[in-house]
């Protein structure tokens, strides 16, 4: 055993302690070293037959203690050994030293759980003279290496730390950006513990802005990410730096509203837009870690994209406004591929205005058919979406977002695309975006931080024609009063609009709820996966969100 660790069984559960300055060690598997030698366990194997079958609990408690053990005991190459993957799992169990700089480390297993062993960890990191302790929780399992027959720790880097992925690792250094103390519109702080959902949105505004905030960096152990657009994620702030003040665009009242609003649901998205400004005023996510779907997200958006379709239509002459007489069969051919509506209604003698409100399939695609004469049918969507709503242009909103898409389309899928389907894509903030260029009647970028803080150039449309606007606020504010948007925004105050969406999903069995809204300065656009009817799961998500301006 080297100088500075203990190995020690203390009622049972097994220990080690890697300690004094670097590692301390113990080398249980010299064999593994490179020295030409063999283990025990191979000495003892070299001849027997490669066992077969899940292993058995004696096999899953020593193979995991040997590996906390030589993890534990900063020997790498050891533990690496002990995985069914050693050449992914040795760079971050070296790094765990080398670049977490984890000078000391007790790791406890608990009790198996089949092949799955619980751990915890209490380990001091040190950078520079500055020491800080460190503790977490995870886990492993151990499986039957496929050509061995060994028991092996099945390699995940999620056995280091549970946070991490691939392609991620471990880091103490000088932080890439000072810490910022994000605030409101009206100066009250924005904390990633009072808003989970705002976490990676403060990580990427703390990336991009932190130093024109004013601060100092600190040192921190960070996850780092080998995409250098992604931000580091903080797990232990050794010495804090000192906090730039950076004003954002959001409302904390409205957040909060948002936060509560997606809880409801396993996975569901909303963003509030200011429709004067385009000012982003909310962000929520459920899951609000990881993956920023609200903004990032690219997903069919179902009839919600009516709003953009009946812009065409009218934006084209096919239709003069609300009170144009439209057909609204039960289902319509196009191309081959029958479409119909739910439960195949109709509306006979209907308007433009009735078919929105009521969310008619059919009437979206007969309509616009007499565009194929003219050979535009499968573009004319896509260049109304740019040209009035600012859709397919580079957004510079102040962090990472995805720009909707309204790609040319042939076939069936340009029907599709008239609804919101075929290859049309959203996100939460794309929508939110179009509903307020509804309300406002014109584009205004949707921003996070004032363009004054680093003059970006922001994207541009041109104003809704006037009669245009006003048809579509007059028909968004149909649906919300007595349209399929009614019971949702029944408790919203104010000038009101809505449409509702619903999206399918191939090898999803329910379809995605979508809704958006507005209500007075204030548009609003939520999807719940799975949620089916936009009125029954999204529509009360907006409906919350609204109701907080």
């Amino acid at each position: 055993m080297r100088s500075g660790a203990r190995v020690a069984v203390v009622g049972g559960v097994f220990l080690v302690v890697a300690g004094g300055v670097g590692y301390g060690g113990y080398n249980l598997y010299s064999g593994l070293t490179g020295n030409g030698g063999k283990s025990g366990t191979d000495a003892k194997t070299a001849s027997a037959p490669r066992k077969t079958g899940p292993p058995s609990a004696d096999e899953i408690s020593e193979t995991a203690k040997d590996f906390l053990a030589a993890w534990a005991g900063g020997n790498a190459p050891e533990a690496a050994q002990l995985t069914n993957n050693a050449a992914e799992a040795e760079p971050l169990l070296a790094g765990y030293r080398d670049q977490a700089r984890v000078s000391a480390a007790v790791i406890t297993p608990g009790t198996p759980v089949g092949a799955k062993v619980p751990f915890t960890v209490k380990a001091t990191v040190t950078f520079e003279g500055q020491s800080k302790p460190w503790s977490y929780a995870s886990e492993l399992t151990v499986v039957r290496g496929q050509t061995t027959g060994r028991p092996l720790v099945d390699w995940a880097p999620t056995v280091v730390h549970p946070k991490l992925t691939k392609g991620t690792s471990l880091k103490t250094d000088q932080a890439s950006a000072p810490p910022i103390k994000a605030v409101d519109s009206r100066d009250r702080e924005l904390t990633k513990e009072k808003y989970p959902s705002l976490g990676p949105v403060l990580d990427s505004l703390r990336k991009k802005y932190g130093k024109d905030a004013g601060g100092t960096a600190g040192v921190e152990l960070v996850i780092s990410s080998a995409n250098a657009s992604t931000p580091d994620q903080t797990l232990l702030t050794l010495t804090k730096g000192k906090e730039g003040k950076l004003t954002t665009t959001l409302d904390a009242d409205v957040q909060a509203a948002a936060e509560q609003a997606v809880k409801k649901y396993a996975q569901a998205s909303v963003v509030a837009v200011k429709p004067s400004t385009g000012e982003i005023r909310a962000i929520a996510n459920n899951p609000a870690s990881g993956f920023n779907a609200a903004v990032q997200g690219a997903q069919a958006p179902g009839s919600t994209m009516k709003i953009v379709s009946a812009t065409m239509l009218m934006d084209n002459g096919i239709v003069r406004g609300p009170g144009a007489k439209v057909e609204c069969p039960q289902t319509v051919s196009w191309e081959g591929v029958t479409f119909e509506n739910l439960k195949k209604f109709e509306i006979k003698n209907g308007t433009l205005k009735d078919s929105f409100r009521r969310s008619c399939n059919t009437a979206f695609i007969k309509a616009i058919k007499p565009l194929t004469e003219k050979n535009i049918a499968g573009t004319a969507l896509g260049e109304t979406a740019r040209k009035y709503f600012g859709i397919g242009l580079d957004w510079q909103t102040g962090i990472a977002t995805v720009d909707g898409s309204v790609p040319e389309s042939a076939g069936a899928e340009t029907a599709a695309s008239y609804i919101g389907q075929g290859k049309v894509t959203m996100n939460a903030l794309n929508m939110a975006s179009i509903t307020a260029t509804a309300k406002s009647g014109g584009f205004h970028q949707p921003v996070i931080v004032p363009q004054a803080l680093d003059h970006r150039e922001l994207a541009t449309a041109q104003p809704l024609p006037g009669s245009i606007a006003r048809a579509l606020r007059e028909m968004m504010s149909a649906t919300a009063q007595y349209g399929t948007g009614q019971a949702a925004m029944a408790g919203v105050r104010g000038e009101k609009g809505a449409k509702t969406g619903s999206a399918e999903v191939d090898g999803q069995g329910k379809s995605n709820s979508w809704f958006t809204g507005y209500a007075d300065d204030l548009a609003a656009a939520a999807v719940v996966q799975s949620g089916g009817h936009g009125g029954d799961a999204a529509g009360p998500v907006v409906a919350s969100v609204l109701q907080a301006r």
